[in-house]
């Protein structure tokens, strides 16, 4: 690639090609599926989406909530040691990929740096901080795109604070998250991308061996499995990993949170109103539209799931997205509701995989739009000629969100 091609490459676009095609609507197939086929054989991903090269065997897929939740749940039956061989080859072995007792002491070594109490000190420290520096740059013109200007940075942003990364490094830190996790869009990039933060990582680790810090890494380079350190191979996997789980995921679920909240004009007035709706809000988001459709499970033995017999060996995806809009669960299901009745949903996952992060995404998203309804009144969505919604068969979110509201005086 020539010196100029590079300058112009614009991570974010390049982002936007990984949505795996403009679907806006997988739900009603879903319906269809749950009603006819709850457990399926086939791809649900558009094959030209793919990069060249990369072939993909059709696996099943498991619609209903009862048996996705049961997915998430038997770790002994479906095992989640598949992503060794597909994102592992980039990620490298990582947590997401193992099984107990291997995964729990992984899972132990970091899992107290997210949990709520811990959380509680970072919101003042920079989230809160990190939103208003990203407003403060296009409050002044009446109008903007919280996609490209605030969500799509905030989460690499507050990830880069939590490694104690120097701030001077943020943005080269992002352009190499956005390679990593667009590695459908550019597989030759991504491969690059996760080498250069091996090696970034790499100096930061020295670092913090000789002298730790307050800050992710440092809990990583003094903890013990069994007393034993973690490898710097096992520590890049983590924090490789932390990339797409920490950042995009809260980049897909803020903005589509964001955009229902701006076409259910109503809820949103009602939010601004009574800020103690906003949790109840951002779970019906998660529910009605979770950021990842779907995840990957293998069968360690013959199992039945809806009367289907899958054998040892097979791959099945629990479909999220699908099992959160169960009617047999809840009522209308395909109606955003903030005012619904309370029930848990899977959109992080369920079992002992349950996404480690989910506080923090939580929190993030509930100081996001605080800040958003505090700092712009009026806020309104401004189509104009664009045609914001969220799209996606497998990743989902807005690519764009325009707005216009009265601008700081």
């Amino acid at each position: 690639m020539s010196e100029t091609q590079e300058q112009e490459y614009d991570p974010f676009a390049a982002f936007v090609d990984v949505i795996s095609g403009n679907t806006r609507d997988p739900y009603t197939d879903f319906i269809a599926k749950r009603r006819d086929n709850p457990v399926w054989k086939g791809s649900l991903m558009p094959m030209d989406f793919l990069p060249e090269g990369i072939d993909v065997e059709e696996g099943w897929n498991a619609f209903r909530y009862e048996d996705c939740s049961r997915i998430l749940r038997d770790a002994k039956t479906f095992t989640s040691t598949g992503y060794d061989t597909t994102i592992g080859v980039v990620m490298g072995h990582m947590i997401l990929g193992m099984d107990d007792p291997e995964h729990r002491g992984h899972r132990n070594l970091v899992a107290h740096a997210f949990r709520e109490k811990a959380l509680a000190r970072w919101e003042p420290e920079f989230i809160g901080p990190i939103v208003d520096e990203l407003i403060d740059r296009f409050i002044g013109d009446g109008e903007g795109d919280l996609v490209r200007q605030l969500t799509f940075e905030f989460p690499v942003r507050v990830i880069a604070r939590l490694l104690g990364l120097p701030e001077e490094d943020f943005a080269q830190f992002q352009r190499w998250s956005v390679e990593l996790i667009s590695l459908g869009a550019d597989i030759d990039r991504g491969f690059a991308a996760s080498e250069a933060l091996r090696d970034y990582f790499a100096e930061v680790v020295a670092l913090r061996r000789a002298k730790p810090e307050e800050d992710v890494i440092s809990d990583l380079v003094t903890a013990e499995i069994d007393g034993e350190s973690l490898t710097d191979e096992a520590i890049y996997s983590f924090l490789r990993l932390l990339l797409p789980a920490g950042a995009e995921t809260t980049y897909r679920s803020s903005g589509n949170l964001l955009y229902l909240l701006l076409t259910h004009t109503d809820q949103m007035a009602a939010v601004r109103e009574d800020r103690s709706l906003l949790p109840q809000a951002i779970e019906e988001g998660l529910r009605f539209e979770p950021p990842l459709l779907s995840i990957g499970r293998t069968t360690t033995c013959e199992v039945e799931l809806s009367g289907v017999t899958l054998p040892a060996g097979a791959s099945i995806a629990p479909n999220i997205g699908s099992a959160n809009h169960d009617e047999t669960r809840w009522e209308n299901p395909e109606v955003f509701d903030i005012f619904r009745p309370s029930l848990p949903h899977i959109a992080f996952a369920h079992g002992p995989h349950m996404c480690l992060g989910m506080h923090l995404a939580r929190l993030e998203t509930r100081v996001l739009v605080n800040r958003v309804l505090d700092r712009l009144p009026d806020l309104a969505l401004n189509p104009g000629d664009t045609d914001p919604h969220i799209q996606g068969q497998i990743f989902r979110s807005p690519t764009a969100l325009p707005v216009t509201f009265s601008p700081a005086g």
